[in-house]
């Protein structure tokens, strides 16, 4: 059928209808930066032709070269028989206008902490111009760093994570944004080599689904990092090491900022008394939460933590 398609289509319409035709009826998921077939496919179709990705209705009636359809078919096909992510099709993947290298050895950037950084985190953070020190810990392709780095831009910003390969993508997109400077990067397991450090801010978006989702991941997710995903029966396994040492690691009035998924609710059951801010984010009120430190040191004093 691709193969074809590539002989018989003409214009980027006729390819734009074959991919959400493919797509819809391949039953592909999405959630990697687009949220359904058409999205997908007008972004995969812009990029593979080397047009501007937000800008679709001026090209709709152009001639496709046939090496160009050659092209087109092969990254559909890719898209439908492998259900490769876009973001590892195209080797990049955007977040508020950023744009991050991505391949197979980080997860896709699409963080709800990403808008809130680019905020300072309004109205929860004192003082966000005295910001000298911010972590991102599970740094991945280091986005969340660098949107740190672009917010606060008195800081210094060490992003940390367990996976040596996922530190190389993050060093290639710290340096395409000329903040090596500024940006350390730091191989540990959450907390463990950060001995003597403390943070104005931390923000985090760790492991967190759960035992019954990773079970039943549709396979697009199954092409990320599974480290990166998966955290223990309850999904709770990495935040609660982060609940337990983040107070070591904070200056006074220190914010931690954490993106935990669907788990509020087990997260308010383990943890009944410590006192957390849910704020509103786009799509869903439960899925980051924010905490200072002295509510923190709050919970321990209480045997909440």
């Amino acid at each position: 059928m691709f193969d074809s398609a590539a002989r018989e289509l003409s214009t980027v319409r006729d390819w734009l209808r074959f991919a959400v035709s493919r797509f819809n009826e391949a039953g592909l998921s999405f959630g990697h930066g687009s949220t359904d077939a058409y999205d997908e496919a007008a972004y995969l179709i812009l990029h593979t032709l080397h047009l501007p990705i937000d800008r679709l209705d001026p090209f709709l009636d152009a001639r496709v070269l046939p090496e160009e359809g050659a092209r087109l078919a092969d990254v559909l096909r890719q898209r439908v028989e492998k259900r490769l992510p876009a973001a590892y099709l195209t080797g990049e993947a955007w977040l508020q206008g950023y744009r991050f290298q991505v391949d197979e050895r980080v997860i896709v950037p699409r963080s709800f902490l990403a808008p809130m950084i680019l905020e300072q985190f309004d109205p929860w953070l004192d003082q966000p111009e005295h910001v000298q020190r911010a972590l991102d810990l599970c740094t991945g392709s280091g986005c969340l760093a660098i949107l740190l780095a672009e917010a606060f831009p008195e800081a210094e910003v060490d992003a940390a994570d367990l996976s040596a390969d996922a530190l190389e993508v993050a060093q290639r997109n710290v340096g395409e944004y000329g903040l090596a400077d500024r940006i350390h990067l730091v191989r540990t397991d959450l907390f463990d080599r950060l001995d003597g450090q403390t943070y104005d801010l931390i923000v985090s978006n760790p492991p967190y689904v759960d035992a019954p989702a990773m079970a039943a991941l549709p396979p697009e997710y199954r092409h990320e990092p599974e480290m990166a995903l998966a955290s223990g029966n309850d999904g709770l396994d990495a935040v609660r090491v982060i609940l337990n040492e983040a107070p070591k690691h904070l200056n006074p009035r220190g914010l931690l900022a954490v993106e935990i998924g669907h788990n509020r609710e087990a997260l308010e059951a383990a943890f009944p008394n410590l006192e957390l801010i849910w704020p509103d984010v786009e799509w869903d009120a439960n899925t980051i939460f924010l905490v200072h430190r002295e509510q923190l040191l709050n919970g321990i004093n209480h045997g909440t933590i």
